[in-house]
């Protein structure tokens, strides 16, 4: 056996008992640029390209043509549109979102089942939940005709248009709240509730006067971001707003796309670099807002109020929420795919299966779809969980503001909205690039748009499982002679396998429904759940459309479960419900 000396450790770790192993600088270089030169491809070429396209259509910067192509009556009223749906969704988003997260500092009974509830909503497809809640209301509703509460026929669907959106950016965005809240909440110092409760001062007035103040930055940031989201969303105004003509960007820029073609890409650029202007102004407030390395000392266990005589009344009005929210347009979307017909009433001569049977096993595009979503969701997952470990892994050893750009780099495609991550992928992969041609129409520009616009996401678990990591397993593996590439493969991939497999299943389960991206990158054969659900609606099949969102839903739920399984087995803040 070759004995290792005091000697040899400290020439291969460095001095000192926890300094960080020291690199072969080849190797480790080699591992650097490698990580770098997919970082940018995935995250910097496209963004480039998307700018050029909209600054510089003839490869002159013309900002004149810019302005002019933003000034445009049709744009002008989409942006207006989507700032004032975007604005009034993040306050809906606000008051459903604010009173779930206070829940975290009481005695209620089942604050963590409330707590993952209130995340559902974020987890399920933005059309599917456009789908059910327009079922739920529309004169044709199954499930109130099944109770004689449907309106009269002929009653416009009061979820179409303007007022529907809003509501439904409240329902899709207030677990982004509820999130951003509850890390505040949480952190508030439990000492100086108690000094205000001891002062005299009453449970409602000491969380009105302390916790109040102290999370007054995290209801900014919940703002912006809830109205970030809803300035990128495309799900919700493509079902509601797109039937009765009412357009916000994202849809005024997939009509223009899916009517004229790449030939209106120089304008559908510049209205996705407004987009993304706006959303990246937004997270850039949201990070000075809430700086990473929080400069407050909690002292002692987390701050909890005591309902008393309220505790059951609140208990009530905490589950009811997330769960009418959840239950009742899940239950009208299943009533309408129960019935052979769209408008016929759901009763026992009614009921049938065979809208499942007809886009499960006899609908060819509705087979394919189900194959193609299956295979690029679970494949970009693969792909990205495997770039995420030595991504994380070069970044933790990055010093400093460094490893901050990077982040912000590989952030950025998931930063902005869909609609700008797949503009940008047509732009890029329309003409044909070297060894690899053109991907513009193949299932392989879909696989590329989920893997810039998933990596982050995948990369956020493994990252902070990375940097929980003690150092003195990689000084060990370094004293007895391990290169860098062995202690990755030996000692950091293992320890972070199931941050890894808990990203890659958050992946498969945004990317297996997806519908932003999907619906300007598909092509004939290439369908993914989405497209499909998004054109049997438009066609009027909307019971087959809706045995298409139940039988995705299920699928997400399943994968939603199994990852709240895996995380009992996660380092604490992977999973942000737990």
């Amino acid at each position: 056996m070759t004995r290792v000396t005091a000697h040899d450790a400290t020439a291969e770790t460095g001095p000192g008992p926890r300094s960080a192993p020291r690199f072969r600088p080849s190797t480790t270089l080699a591992i650097g640029l490698a990580v770098a030169v997919a970082v940018t491809g995935l995250a910097v070429v496209p963004m480039l390209r998307l700018a050029l396209v909209a600054l510089a259509p003839g490869g002159v910067p013309d900002l004149g043509a810019f302005a002019d192509r933003l000034m445009r009556p049709a744009t002008l009223r989409a942006a207006a549109a989507t700032l004032d749906t975007s604005f009034w969704g993040a306050i809906v988003s606000l008051a459903i979102g604010a009173p779930l997260a206070a829940t975290a500092l009481t005695d209620l009974p089942g604050r963590r089942v409330i707590a993952f509830l209130s995340m559902l909503p974020l987890m399920i497809a933005p059309q599917v939940t456009a789908l059910a809640w327009a079922h739920l209301f529309g004169p044709s509703s199954a499930l109130l005709g099944a109770l004689g509460l449907a309106p009269p026929v002929g009653t416009v669907n009061p979820m179409r248009g303007r007022d529907g959106i809003v509501l439904l950016y409240g329902v899709q965005h207030a677990p982004i709240v509820f999130l951003t809240l509850r890390a505040g909440l949480i952190s508030v110092p439990r000492d100086l509730v108690e000094a205000a409760r001891a002062a005299g001062a009453s449970p409602v007035r000491a969380f009105r006067r302390v916790v109040v103040p102290l999370i007054r930055s995290h209801l900014i940031a919940a703002f912006v971001l809830a109205f970030v989201s809803g300035v990128g969303n495309f799900g919700i105004p493509a079902l509601l707003g797109l039937p009765v003509g009412y357009l916000t960007l994202t849809t005024l820029i997939y009509q223009k796309i899916s009517s004229f073609g790449p030939s209106v890409l120089p304008e559908a650029a510049t209205l996705s670099v407004a987009i993304a202007i706006v959303a990246l102004i937004g997270t850039a407030g949201v990070a000075i807002v809430l700086p990473r390395r929080r400069t407050e000392v909690r002292s002692g266990p987390i701050v909890r109020f005591e309902l008393g005589g309220a505790r059951i009344p609140a208990a009530v009005a905490a589950w009811t929420v997330p769960v009418a929210a959840l239950l009742l347009p899940a239950a009208a979307l299943l009533s309408t795919a129960l019935v052979p017909a769209f408008g016929v009433p759901l009763d026992a001569s009614t009921a049938t299966l065979g809208n499942f049977t007809e886009v499960l096993f006899h609908q060819a595009a509705t087979g394919r779809a189900f194959v193609n979503s299956f295979l690029l969701s679970a494949g970009a997952a693969l792909f990205v969980a495997g770039l995420a470990v030595p991504l994380g892994w070069i970044v933790e050893r990055v010093p400093g503001r460094r490893a901050e750009v990077v982040r912000a780099i590989v952030d950025l495609p998931y930063a902005v909205p869909g609609i700008v991550v797949a503009i940008a992928c047509i732009l890029l992969f329309l003409k044909p690039l070297p060894l690899v041609g053109s991907l513009y129409g193949t299932i392989w520009i879909l696989f590329a748009a989920y893997v810039m616009r998933f990596l982050a996401l995948a990369a956020k678990p493994v990252g902070t499982a990375i940097a929980s990591l003690p150092r003195d397993l990689e000084e060990a593996g370094a004293a007895c002679g391990a290169g860098p590439v062995r202690r990755l493969v030996r000692i950091v991939a293992p320890l972070t396998a199931p941050s890894a497999a808990a990203g890659a299943l958050l992946v498969f389960m945004s990317a297996f429904n997806e519908l932003t991206v999907s619906a300007l990158l598909w092509s004939s054969g290439r369908e993914t759940i989405g497209v499909v659900l998004f054109g049997l609606e438009e066609a009027g099949l909307a019971p087959q459309a809706a045995a298409v969102a139940v039988t995705s839903l299920v699928v997400v739920l399943a994968v939603l479960a199994t990852v709240d399984r895996l995380g009992r087995r996660l380092p604490a803040g992977i999973l942000p419900w737990r």
